[in-house]
């Protein structure tokens, strides 16, 4: 659509990781184009501790655009190892290298980039509809505005807009113990399970995400306890995984702790007219897997290529948005597939808490499996554990059937 020299007036709805890459990557496309992202916040403030990804992620901004791709990742702390600490019993697992980053920090890197590229980032500038003025005259209008996007919400009936709400509450929080590992924490007390996601994002604070069954929640009285009191139980609870130091809210005042239930969303159509979607104004997955932000520069890398050729009017704007939507949504059934099912491994976790640590880690790492919950946990790590062993086996005979081939021929 945008390479054959026509100037291009692009509007982006929505100062998150996706907008402000797509505008890095459509820049570079074209450099005559005139971007606009519009984020309704001021700059350099955003909710959110630090975000997850794993080394191909970098593989495909290097890619998209190898400078911002290596200001990311020199920003970044990394892990191996994945720690638990089941009742009072620590456990560990090998496993590939991922990557975090604070989610201010990324912002800023990629917000820096786009401005050296030419783009135009415009602060406190809410765009509240599809009519808005700074939307006027626009070619093409990105709504990156979030899970609440006013853009989708519009025509919300067209898009195909579904909300599913799950279970368990949470609350996302930092810390100030930097963790080198991802870190569980998952602590009985007398009114069920309550656990604990933490992974460190810089050299002076982690994330931590907690999480509980309803009845644990309302039964410790985490539904109604003000912030500051919150905070203190759960920092006694996961006292062993902390090492005494504190975790961070808002302002540990008296106001109720900001406990959330996840909410993931669906979009039958990505697009309308010059409108399109992206990042979490499409789609949703369950934080268990980390995998939001991935997902979300992914969308932008996806459109930015499907924008990448024919001429600039309406029909061919229409054939790329309609290819790029396609697109995507076949390439997220797996991650959506995968977050449903970590969800509903936490939201049965009493089911695995009978295990062994070491087993009950083990079969956490295998929570995205569709088999896991009809079988039974023992009997399926246990079926896991011998086709491992198999798998082993046939590495090694594929290894050694050559070698003992030419043994033989030789003598």
């Amino acid at each position: 659509m945008f390479s054959l020299g026509a100037r291009v007036k692009i509007a982006v709805v929505g100062g998150g990781p996706a907008g402000l890459y797509l505008s890095i990557l459509l820049k570079r496309q074209d450099p005559s184009h005139e971007i606009a992202v519009h984020e309704r916040n001021a700059a350099g403030s955003t909710y959110g501790w630090g975000v997850t990804y794993w080394a191909g992620l970098l593989d495909k901004l290097r890619a998209g655009d190898p400078e911002s791709a290596d200001a990311v990742a020199e920003a970044s702390v990394t892990w191996t190892d994945g720690l638990a600490i089941v009742r009072d019993q620590r456990t560990v697992h090998r496993g590939d290298a991922g990557f975090g980053i604070g989610r201010r920090r990324m912002l800023g890197l990629l917000a820096d980039r786009a401005s050296e590229l030419g783009v135009e980032l415009a602060y406190e500038r809410p765009v509240t509809g599809p009519d808005a003025p700074e939307l006027a005259g626009a070619d093409l209008v990105v709504a990156a505005d979030g899970v609440h996007s006013a853009l989708r919400e519009a025509h919300a009936d067209h898009y195909g807009t579904t909300f599913t709400t799950g279970r368990n509450p949470y609350i996302w929080l930092g810390t100030s113990k930097v963790f080198d590992s991802f870190s569980f924490a998952f602590k009985e007390t007398g009114h069920g399970w309550i656990w604990c996601y933490a992974y460190g994002f810089s050299g002076e604070r982690s994330t931590c995400v907690v999480e509980c069954a309803p009845a644990t929640w309302t039964g410790l009285g985490l539904d109604t306890m003000p912030e500051g009191d919150c905070l203190a139980l759960l920092e006694k609870l996961f006292h062993d995984l902390l090492d005494g130091h504190e975790l961070i809210g808002r302002d540990r005042g008296t106001e109720p702790a900001q406990w959330l239930r996840f909410r993931t969303l669906t979009t039958k159509n990505w697009h309308r007219g010059r409108t399109v979607l992206l990042g979490d104004a499409a789609h949703t997955t369950h934080y268990s897997i980390g995998a939001g932000t991935t997902l979300a520069l992914e969308d932008a890398l996806a459109l930015a290529d499907a924008l990448r050729t024919g001429p600039a009017d309406p029909a061919a704007l229409d054939a790329a948005l309609t290819s790029y939507g396609k697109r995507r949504r076949a390439e997220l059934v797996s991650a959506q597939s995968a977050a449903r099912l970590s969800a509903q491994w936490y939201e049965n976790l009493p089911r695995y808490m009978d295990l062994e640590p070491d087993r009950m880690f083990a079969l956490l790492g295998q929570r995205h499996s569709p088999l896991l919950p009809y079988v039974p946990p023992q009997l399926y790590y246990r079926i896991d554990r011998a086709a491992g062993r198999l798998e082993a086996l046939r590495r090694l005979k594929r290894w050694l059937g050559p070698r003992v081939a030419r043994a033989v021929h030789r003598g």
